[in-house]
């Protein structure tokens, strides 16, 4: 949901500031007041194309930020993982954006900076718009498919298995063709997989530079080994000293009873200096002083050293990579050999496998059938409300090749007037036919939308009467649970708001400045007016405003 929008030096507004809330937001005021620019500088915060045009005379560039409250959606926060963006704190998201009248522009996503591209994903999850400058998601043939998939409840799992199997099976056989194609590839892993498996890698060979090291300075290391048993477990050493003191602890502590403790510890670093004697010369006896196995050592360390320059890349330069390396190139020199075999098994599986995809698209298949009648109706019902009388809406589920979404395509069709051609939703040219019909869509299938703000800009376009009444209260069952914005000029829309905010602007020193302001009370009563045609003396149009009110405000306490 859309929390708040601010604007500052984009066309005509210099600094501008929205609030919105849940539910119906309408926004109303005199043509050029600012509304379009507001619908625009949401389109920005959500990842529309920026021009340096935008940016308002004078300034140096142009501000947009919108705060929004995505709830727990699992989509927006798996974006901004992969995004490496901070999540929202306080459940808040805040997008930033600049456009420079030089050119070029910033984006900003709590806090961090983002791409464009980013913002666009982002947009889309968050905003879904209508209006004649909106890119309508739902004239999308993929929008399409997943709003009829999920108004029918159609399970897709199967077709999904099915399809991934064959792929992979199609995967697996154009890899093997290509490789089997280049006989030298089979050769050199042969060579790779001697020339490793002779090395007879193992853990122990993580340890060569140590044992090396101690190899070439066995004399010395024993040496100094030597010395330092002798000096804290031989003869008058610092373990036999310490001992021979126990009996002095012993008797001190008749007397002095803190001498016990002291005592104890020393008989404990008794224990502890024998034992570290005896680690040390067990060590030192294992180092091996002869020059035969200095030479076997560095031998060793030599070789391995090679074939880590030779077969690690980046970073690694461990033995266990080196290992992994061996045992990768043996199961792919054992898959090579075994080349012909396992792709005769993967030609026969390929036919059964694609059977099975066309089982479950037509599985697929009848079910969108079936819910695309329901959908149709439904939709139809919806536009003959909203003025369509004679209007038909059609979902038609035509046959193509498999492909990930199953073995169909699915087109809305919409034919608005009795003789006139049906055509896709996509080739309609009125900007207020298509906003009318999305709306029937939503009201149909808003239940099953994950989009927490709907924006109408100008849906009321050419109408008025009883159908702007109902396209308003269309727009308010849809808001029930989320957020739905509209930029309208008619009053019965307007009425049915939860919250509606004026746009004005006036003139300064030559400048034009534009202000959104909440209208409540009186305020709204003489907005409403206006929109009835009242100059702010008929009491007569000031009445009917009042009463307008009065009656919406009573039907939906009663709904």
């Amino acid at each position: 949901m859309l929390g708040r929008l601010t604007v500052s030096d984009l066309a005509v507004v210099e600094k501008a500031e929205a609030v919105f809330a849940e539910g119906l937001n309408v926004l109303t005021g005199e043509t050029g007041a600012g509304k379009s620019v507001l619908m625009g500088a949401l389109g920005l915060a959500t990842g529309s194309r920026s021009d340096s045009s935008m940016v308002r005379d004078g300034a140096a560039e142009a501000r947009v930020e919108a705060c929004f409250r995505p709830g727990a959606s699992g989509s927006v926060a798996s974006l901004l993982a992969e995004a490496g963006l901070p999540p929202c704190e306080d459940g808040e998201l805040v997008v930033r954006r600049t456009i420079s009248a030089s050119g070029g522009g910033r984006v900003w996503i709590n806090d961090s900076p983002a791409t464009v591209a980013t913002l666009r994903k982002l947009g889309a999850m968050l905003v879904d718009v209508h209006g004649p400058r909106a890119n309508h998601a739902l004239l999308e043939n993929a929008r399409q498919r997943e709003i009829l998939d999920s108004f029918g409840a159609v399970a897709r799992e199967r077709y999904a298995a099915a399809w991934s199997e064959l792929c992979g099976i199609r995967e697996k056989i154009a890899s093997l063709e290509a490789e089997g194609a280049n006989a030298d590839a089979i050769d050199l892993l042969k060579y790779q997989v001697g020339e490793l498996g002779a090395a007879a890698l193992t853990e122990e060979d993580e340890t060569l530079d140590e044992r090396h090291a101690a190899a070439a300075h066995a004399e010395e290391i024993v040496e100094d080994a030597n010395a330092i048993t002798e000096a804290i477990g031989g003869d008058g050493g610092a373990a036999e000293t310490l001992a021979r003191l126990q009996p002095l602890f012993s008797s001190m502590s008749k007397h002095f009873p803190e001498a016990a403790k002291w005592g104890g510890e020393a008989e404990e670093l008794t224990v502890r200096l024998q034992e570290l004697s005896r680690e040390i010369a067990d060590a030192a006896a294992r180092i091996d002083p002869e020059p035969g196995a200095l030479k076997e050592l560095d031998d060793r360390l030599t070789e391995v050293n090679r074939l880590k320059r030779k077969y690690l890349k980046g970073g690694e330069r461990d033995v266990a990579a080196l290992i992994r390396v061996f045992e990768e190139k043996s199961a792919k020199l054992a898959e090579l050999e075994s080349r012909d075999s396992v792709l005769e098994a993967l030609r026969k599986d390929e036919p059964a496998a694609a059977k099975r995809v066309a089982a479950a698209g037509a599985e697929l298949t009848a079910r969108r059938t079936a819910a695309a009648k329901r959908l149709s109706a439904a939709v139809t019902r919806e536009l003959r409300d909203l003025g369509f009388l004679q209007s038909r809406f059609a979902v038609r589920v035509e046959p193509c090749a498999p492909e990930p979404s199953g073995c169909d395509r699915i087109v809305y069709w919409f034919e608005p007037n009795p003789g006139e051609a049906a055509r896709p939703l996509a080739d309609i040219a009125s900007s207020g036919e298509i906003a009318r019909v999305m709306l029937a869509i939503k009201s149909v299938a808003a239940a099953k939308d994950e989009v927490g703000t709907l924006v109408f800009d100008e849906i009321d376009a050419n109408i008025g009467g009883e159908t702007g009444r109902v396209v308003g209260e269309k727009m308010k069952a849809v808001a029930k649970g989320r957020q739905v914005i509209a930029i309208t000029h008619l009053p019965q829309c307007a009425a049915c708001a939860d919250r509606h905010l004026v746009v004005s602007k006036t003139v300064s020193g030559g400048r034009t400045k534009t202000s959104v302001v909440a209208a409540e009370g009186e305020a709204r009563e003489r907005e409403i007016g206006r929109m009835l045609g009242a100059d702010g003396k008929s009491e007569a149009a000031m009445g009917h405003a009042r009463e307008l009110l009065k009656k919406t405000k009573t039907k939906h306490r009663s709904a």
